[in-house]
């Protein structure tokens, strides 16, 4: 195998190494392609304006995916196009994707806001923020003046609300455990079993040693010579090098409905220890302030410094701080797994299925407060659930091992860890294959405790596949 060459930060986009987080002020404008050489040159003006990893913007950030579609409009010839991987060519909206991802019944793909069969085919992502709403609507009016013009029109601008705390709308913490990249840590702080920079970035060892899949060509297709050479180091040239994928789903959050099961199954419950906030707390894995039960299982401690320093098979093995199937649980395993639970064949494990997660909240919150004590004293506010919820975004190299893996297997997996009937308390389907899976499973002792009928909180609104391409690569795509 060739040796990867020496990051480039001044070829990836700046998404990848930051979620710009100093840039509360967000919105994702889906456009469509419908004049291909209008577009093309719009699109070669705007490589310039988009960041890149190797600076820090302090005002504004633009990034640009591209959707399979989008590639084809642009006229990307398709035995280049047959390079990417299967899940981005195919999309999530196939019947085999709807199965395993959860997307029947009311996240049905026919009900998609945006994404779907019903909604005009996404082609570019424009991935927009701002350090204020002023700088924010500055560059998204810029982008958005003359689109008609430039062979483009607008689908949808999906607006974002930063919530206090960093909270979601449910009221947690969100955002702490992320993988950790050696690569991206210009600190030079080490940390234990890093995530391979194969695993997010292509072009690069996986965690398997090996290269993801992704577009070759041969140096005649690239006369201009503006694609690396493939690393593995053979004669073609590569169109991934630098990139990666973005997967983007909208999620809306029934935040009411949440609480109120709470509510309910906590009057139920024969001890005065089963709150409402301690049951939802172990559906999540972690308090509302972030603190992981594994770490503080009896009550929220939102003193603890570092969020993310725990693992479960020596502190926690049989779930009684952490229950087996809380999200968190599933969604990042650490150490649980086999084949050897506790080793670092298991956290490697975990490892090659990690996402890089660089999502926003949207809609005005149940309470500003984003206190669950006050979501509970005011549960009949709303007539209906309003809109709000979360766009998900995340990058990963391999869709399929990744993402994909993570949705089916881990979260809407009704056997996880062992368990029988429940999926994800918080974001996995409640039916699979005809049969019921809305119970949770609290390990405790000398009884466990099941609660059932969970209803669905979480619904998918629109979704898709897109790719982040490099500098390099979007020179290449966006040339005559």
């Amino acid at each position: 195998m060739a040796s990867a060459p020496a990051v480039d930060f001044n070829d990836i986009q700046g998404l990848v190494v930051r979620g710009y987080g100093k840039l509360p002020a967000a919105e994702f404008l889906l456009l469509s392609i419908r004049d291909r050489h209008a577009s093309l040159v719009w699109l070669r003006d705007l490589v310039g304006q988009v960041n890149y990893a190797d600076s820090r913007p302090e005002t504004q950030a633009l990034n640009v995916a591209l959707s399979h579609h989008g590639l084809q409009q642009l006229g990307i010839d398709e035995h280049i196009l047959a390079g990417f991987s299967d899940e981005f060519r195919s999309g999530m909206t196939t019947p085999h994707k709807r199965h395993i991802l959860g997307d029947e019944g009311d996240s049905a793909p026919e009900n998609w806001l945006w994404g779907g069969p019903e909604t005009p085919p996404v082609d570019v992502l424009l991935l927009c923020y701002g350090n204020s709403p002023s700088s924010l609507a500055k560059l998204t009016g810029e982008l958005t003046q003359h689109l008609q013009d430039n062979g483009l029109s607008l689908i949808a601008r999906l607006d974002t609300e930063a919530l206090s705390e960093f909270k979601e709308h449910f009221g947690f913490r969100d955002g702490i455990a992320q993988p950790y990249i050696a690569e991206f840590d210009k600190t030079q702080h080490t940390q234990d079993n890093p995530v391979p920079l194969g695993e997010i970035l292509l072009g690069y060892p996986n965690g398997y040693e090996r290269y993801t899949r992704r577009p070759l060509l041969e140096p005649e297709q690239d006369p201009h010579q503006l694609l690396v050479s493939d690393p593995e180091g053979s004669t073609l040239r590569d169109l991934g090098f630098n990139g990666t994928y973005l997967v983007f789903r909208q999620l809306f959050q029934d935040v009411p409905a949440f609480w109120r099961y709470m509510k309910s199954q906590a009057e139920a419950s024969p001890s005065s220890e089963q709150c409402p906030i301690t049951l939802a707390s172990k559906m999540v894995g972690r308090w509302p302030s972030g603190a992981p039960l594994v770490l503080a299982p009896q009550q929220d401690n939102p003193e603890l410094e570092d969020k993310d320093a725990f693992n479960y098979h020596a502190t926690d093995p049989d779930g009684l701080k952490c229950p087996l199937g809380a999200h968190i649980r599933r969604t990042h395993p650490r150490d649980s797994l086999p084949p050897e639970p506790g080793s670092e064949k298991s956290m490697a494990f975990a490892n090659r299925h990690r996402l890089l997660r660089r999502g926003r909240a949207y809609g005005k919150p149940f309470d500003r407060s984003m206190n669950p004590e006050r979501f509970l004293a005011n549960l009949d506010r709303e007539a209906a659930p309003k809109a709000r919820g979360l766009h998900f975004i995340c990058l990963n190299a391999n869709i399929g091992r990744q993402f994909e893996f993570v949705q089916h297997t881990w979260s809407n997996n009704a056997n996880f860890n062992g368990l029988y009937h429940d999926s994800d308390p918080i974001t996995g389907i409640r039916r699979f294959n005809g049969r019921m899976q809305d119970q949770f499973t609290i390990q405790q002792w000398p009884i466990r405790r099941k609660l059932k009928q969970l209803p669905t909180f979480v619904q998918t609104r629109g979704g898709g596949y897109f790719f982040l391409p490099s500098r390099r690569a979007m020179r290449f795509l966006f040339s005559e």
